[in-house]
């Protein structure tokens, strides 16, 4: 049986179990997935606060001390939190505060959806109430990530782009001639290329150039995960492969789930994939895939907001419930909370 929220296949939902990122530790608590993974409490936090923060005198000696080992309710393969379909709100929230609240200092549920576009009225009606028990329950709610996602509601390249400023339109339209210089491949998750330990290494190793240069580190993503991934043909798994002068460049792994296109993973060779603007490329080339699928959505995923805000995507935001051990610490989160709810003006934000 499939979660609530769940918008991956189930294979992927199987092997964050079966490969959990590095250094994390997979369980199920009350028909849910959860993990233990060490959690620095800026992750989240407005950019100009966690600069303050980091800044401050002997930040590189006590800063330590904002790193928790953490209990979390979700995974970090699927955009939402995961629920059994046949759970009550109210007997959910209640149990995963009795099973994991005593865990760790810090638990999190995260990624609660908020009348997300992405669901049915009664999806976001259940976790509306979920949210308004786990408040019940002692737990702060505070505003989440903001997810990304396109609805392919045009017929044309053209006439997405028309939807943008014509200074927009002009920018994206000068970095799309890169594109004439790429090769785009399509290639199936369980291709037998994907049997090959060096092209499994050749895909691991842009995934590390993305990881390492991203501003924050949370989930790491094994090798063996990605090497299960490719290597199984059940999810219908695609990866979208950019090659510049016969070089891969860049790849994008995507699946089709219920009439929608996730974007889950991409890895890519620098400088290269900036010098031929890449993320550009692969944007169109996604919203052109699912348009020509017939799909209803494209979901971009979590990060980088900002660009994806540029390149026209719309956003939903979830909710996180954080429960803290320490009834002060409890106290002090509802009083600090705002300051860590820095994607919430993309919900709103102006695309004109």
């Amino acid at each position: 049986m499939r979660y609530l929220n769940q918008l991956e296949p189930d294979a992927l939902i199987a092997q964050f179990a079966e490969h959990p990122p590095i250094g994390f530790s997979v369980m199920e608590a009350a028909g849910t997935p959860a993990f233990v993974a060490p959690f620095d409490l800026l992750t989240t936090a407005d950019a100009v606060v966690r600069a303050k923060v980091t800044r401050a005198p002997g930040y590189g000696w006590w800063g330590r001390w904002l790193r928790w080992r953490t209990t979390f309710v979700g995974t970090t393969v699927s955009e939402y939190a995961l629920f059994p379909g046949d759970a009550q709100p109210a007997s959910l929230a209640k149990a995963l505060r009795d099973v994991l609240g005593r865990r760790t200092r810090l638990m999190i549920i995260k990624d609660i959806p908020q009348s997300s576009p992405l669901f049915d009225a009664a999806t976001s009606e259940w976790c509306r109430q979920f949210a308004d028990a786990c408040a019940v329950q002692g737990f702060v709610l505070l505003e989440g990530q903001a997810l990304a996602y396109v609805p392919i509601d045009f017929a044309s390249e053209d006439e997405y782009l028309g939807r943008l400023s014509s200074g927009r339109r002009k920018d994206i339209r000068r970095k799309l001639r890169k594109r004439e210089d790429v090769v785009v491949e399509a290639v199936r998750c369980g291709d037998p290329t994907f049997a090959d330990d060096a092209v499994v290494d050749a895909y691991y190793a842009l995934y590390e150039n993305v990881y390492a240069q991203s501003e924050i580190h949370f989930d790491k993503l094994s090798r063996a995960f990605f090497a299960a991934v490719l290597r199984d043909g059940s999810h219908g798994g695609v990866a979208f492969v950019y090659r510049h002068e016969g070089q891969m460049i860049g790849w994008n792994l995507c699946f089709v789930v219920d009439g929608k296109l996730i974007d889950k993973y991409v890895g890519f060779a620098y400088p290269q994939a900036r010098e031929q603007n890449l993320y550009f490329t692969s944007w169109f080339h996604n919203l052109a895939y699912a348009r020509e699928q017939g799909l209803t959505h494209y979901v971009a995923g979590w990060t980088d907001p900002e660009i994806k805000s540029y390149l026209g995507a719309h956003f939903t935001l979830t909710r996180h419930a954080i429960y803290l051990r320490n009834p002060v610490l409890r106290m002090l989160a509802r009083r600090l909370g705002k300051f860590f709810e820095s994607d919430s003006q993309w919900a709103t934000h102006d695309k004109a």
